[in-house]
């Protein structure tokens, strides 16, 4: 069974597909392809899956294709990757009225985003996710970019697909380290806003593992349709769109701090949430018991509970690079109780060195 949710932004409002085999369904994609022509990119890993199947569905309703194949890896995500992707398109001369398809994670689907919004000034794009972690979180929103030595995501731009297509049969051949990487931005909904949500992943948690293609559409439509509310209502995060932060200021930092690529993105997110979580607990707000239970969900999506000890001043130094960083303040995403985040900068800096003192010792 197909779903599809809208991302209501005005005249830029695009749908999310969500089901199985949609790989397959050109006549989702014909109407985002008015000259018949497109150029794909995806990476060296999705490529040998993927690749010929989705351009063998464009080629059977006559629509041709030129391919990009990058290097997989975040520590790919950089300025020099990002030209391969502009060579390509001039070279095969690629319009303004040809759409990129990013085929592959947040990785691909960041930077295709990010090539799109700048080749000849912006051109169409059009998200197919394989990952977990991408088809819940990074294909929707309008997020784009590309790391820099200094910080994670640091120059991008805020531009938005025109369809997401969110493939649940590429799951099949997702690494489980891959899967339960997905599932912590998964829970991050449950905590910010969602709490049913929370209680039905502590009784599903088993069964995502395992892949139930009906448990995982549940979260992953569940997901997105909590994203694409909260990206409704706040399309650049000038307000409740930083909640979706929960756990990255610390993330980004142990990203950054282990080098890219060493932690992935949601092991990086699982860690660093389990320290705004000790944080808002230190804070008064949440209980000892909630981070317990916090800390279990996560052990059971097998996700790393424990950062690593990069050193309190090196992590302080990392967040002080954070794009979210506002007047030389730093903004912590904590919770108010499980289901409810709030945005602060009133931490007091003692209770923030305890943080990261306990979390990196289990």
């Amino acid at each position: 069974m197909r779903q599809k949710l809208t991302v209501r932004l005005q005249e830029r409002s695009y749908d999310i597909h969500i089901g199985t085999d949609l790989l397959d369904q050109a006549e989702l994609l014909l109407a985002h392809v008015p000259r018949k022509r497109v150029a794909i990119v995806t990476n060296t890993t999705v490529a040998p899956l993927y690749l010929e199947r989705l351009v063998n569905t464009l080629r059977s309703v006559g629509i041709s294709s030129h391919e990009v194949v990058l290097p997989d890896g975040e520590r790919y995500k950089t300025s020099k990757t990002l030209d391969l992707i502009y060579d390509a398109l001039l070279q095969s001369r690629c319009e303004r009225s040809t759409p990129l398809i990013a085929l592959g994670g947040g990785v691909v689907g960041d930077m295709t985003g990010f090539a799109a919004a700048t080749y000849l000034r912006g051109v169409p794009f059009i998200q197919i996710p394989t990952t977990l972690l991408s088809q819940v979180d990074s294909s929707v929103g309008g997020k784009t970019g590309i790391n820099h030595p200094l910080g994670k995501n640091m120059i991008g731009a805020f531009y938005q697909p025109q369809l997401v297509m969110a493939d649940i049969s590429t799951l099949s051949t997702l690494p489980d380290k891959e899967l339960s990487a997905g599932l912590a931005e998964v829970i991050k909904y449950g905590l910010i806003r969602d709490l049913q949500f929370l209680e039905w992943l502590e009784k599903n948690m088993q069964a995502l593992l395992a892949r139930d293609s009906a448990a995982l559409q549940y979260a992953i439509a569940r997901s997105c349709s909590n994203k694409a509310e909260i990206v409704g209502i706040d399309e650049r995060e000038s307000g409740e769109r930083a909640l979706l932060n929960l756990g990255h200021t610390f993330g980004h930092a142990i990203e950054s701090g282990m080098g890219y690529g060493v932690w992935l993105h949601g092991e990086a997110v699982a860690a660093g949430t389990l320290m705004a979580a000790d944080l808002s607990c230190r804070l008064g707000w949440i209980s000892s018991p909630d981070v317990a239970r916090v800390r279990e969900l996560f052990k059971r999506a097998r996700l790393p509970v424990v950062a690593p000890d990069l050193g309190s001043e090196k992590y302080l130094e990392l967040m002080g690079m954070d794009k979210k960083v506002e007047g030389g303040k730093l903004r912590f995403v904590l919770l108010k109780q499980l289901g409810h985040a709030v945005v602060t900068v009133d931490v007091p800096l003692p209770l923030l060195h305890e943080t990261l003192e306990t979390c990196v010792h289990g």
